[in-house]
């Protein structure tokens, strides 16, 4: 019997590709066949695939302690993560949690929100996707797929425009504007600030199209959060670790949130999730009334996630990815210029998305799928998001060389002109 047999159907795959082996922007088949991977494990090996740093920090924790039971002991790795999280999040975090997911940090920064405040609601925006929990699950509104037949879910959600002034044709202050005036009538109309715990906001956009949140936006939404007294939370599950061209996104914005959501690059491929918080905030959450057995105990991917972090410093990655990401987008600006299927072209960092629309101005995915397989077929591996489907999304490691996103880019180029 063929060995996917025994896998559930419920995954989707990209490819049918087995790879023996990863190294930086590469994987490779049992054939030595050699693919160009711009997923990044969907922005999880921010590094590169088995970077040498956390191979080493993997084998030699291996060869030490595989685990400590946080309630029971703190393996000196861990404090060690803390303390290089408190150096690299914004000034106010100085206090973390550690998980296993990014959907198990969702669910604990909204545990720690609603406890904190005594409130029971949390605003989402359109397009979000925060998680395959049932919880997180209610939150995520990037796809009807990632919700399809498990209602009813968790109550006590409410989702705001998400300001996409690609979307609506708008400038950014426009957009923004709107939005907020649009969040002002949700809290006047359906979840009163008396009532509302936090607002979540991914501040780039992931599954719902690679959308960056306006600086400006960002900001007038940390005013109304003060102003209402709701907790801001950011997932920046995708975009955390130098992959906008900044160690958090939210930088972009000079904004602080209340409570960040970090996992996916953060590790290097091993699971570790975290959520960071202020020590008055964190003071409040009730002693034993949140959890889990490996966040913080499992040391093999905390010690992945500390070699992850001091590489991402001493290799200036962060640095790397604002270079390299305004080539890349500089490449497909010259590339909207021949081809009137790009709509867009937009991003922050190696977090870029293409959006394809067609001549009547509504999403195209047909063509994102077109692109999209010519480019599988010539080895290079990309994705697709956005509601429609008609957004390939740019997720190379934070190691890419502009040789390989001139690779890229010329692979990309080609499937355009077959389409």
């Amino acid at each position: 019997m063929n060995e996917r047999n025994y896998l559930s159907p419920v995954w989707t795959h990209l490819t049918d590709l087995t790879p023996v082996k990863g190294e930086g922007a590469y994987l490779y088949d049992a054939d030595g066949t050699q693919y160009l991977d711009f997923t990044c494990g969907i922005g999880v090996t921010n590094t590169g695939h088995c970077h040498p740093n956390v191979i080493r920090a993997i084998q030699e924790q291996a060869d030490k302690l595989l685990f400590g039971q946080i309630n029971i002991v703190k393996s000196q790795p861990t404090l060690d993560l803390a303390e290089k999280l408190n150096e690299l999040t914004p000034k106010n975090i100085n206090q973390f949690f550690f998980s296993n997911s990014g959907a198990e940090a969702v669910e604990a920064s909204i545990k720690l929100a609603k406890q904190t405040t005594g409130k029971s609601n949390v605003i989402v925006f359109q397009g979000s996707f925060h998680g395959r929990t049932h919880l997180a699950m209610s939150m995520t509104t990037s796809k009807t797929g990632f919700r399809q037949n498990y209602q009813p879910l968790p109550s006590g959600i409410f989702v705001s425009p998400y300001p996409y002034a690609y979307l609506f044709g708008w400038d950014e202050k426009t957009t923004s504007d709107w939005c907020m005036d649009q969040l002002d009538l949700l809290v006047k109309s359906q979840t009163a600030p008396s009532e509302t715990a936090a607002i979540i906001i991914e501040p780039l956009l992931g599954e719902g199209g690679y959308v960056p949140a306006p600086p400006i936006f960002m900001q007038a939404l940390r005013a109304f959060c003060d102003k209402h007294e709701i907790l801001m939370i950011t997932d920046e599950v995708q975009s955390g670790f130098g992959r906008t061209g900044k160690m958090f996104c939210i930088e972009h914005s000079n904004v602080e949130p209340d409570i960040l959501i970090m996992a996916k690059g953060m590790g290097s491929g091993l699971p570790i999730s975290a959520i960071g918080a202020s020590s008055e905030l964190m003071a409040k959450w009730i002693l034993g009334t949140h959890g889990g057995t490996y966040g913080g105990g499992s040391v093999v991917p905390i010690a992945a996630a500390n070699a992850t972090i001091q590489t991402i410093l001493d290799e200036k990655l962060v640095e790397n990815a604002e270079i390299q990401g305004y080539y890349l987008l500089n490449r497909l600006y010259d590339l909207k210029k021949d081809y009137t299927a790009i709509g867009d072209n937009r991003g922050l960092g190696l977090m870029v998305g293409t959006e394809f629309t067609g001549t009547d101005g509504k999403p195209d995915p047909e063509t994102a799928k077109a692109v999209h397989k010519a480019c599988l077929d010539q080895n290079l591996l990309l994705l697709t998001c956005g509601t429609y489907l008609n957004v390939i999304r740019w997720i190379p490691p934070l190691i890419v060389t502009k040789k390989q996103i001139d690779d890229a880019v010329d692979i990309f180029h080609a499937a355009l002109k077959k389409t």
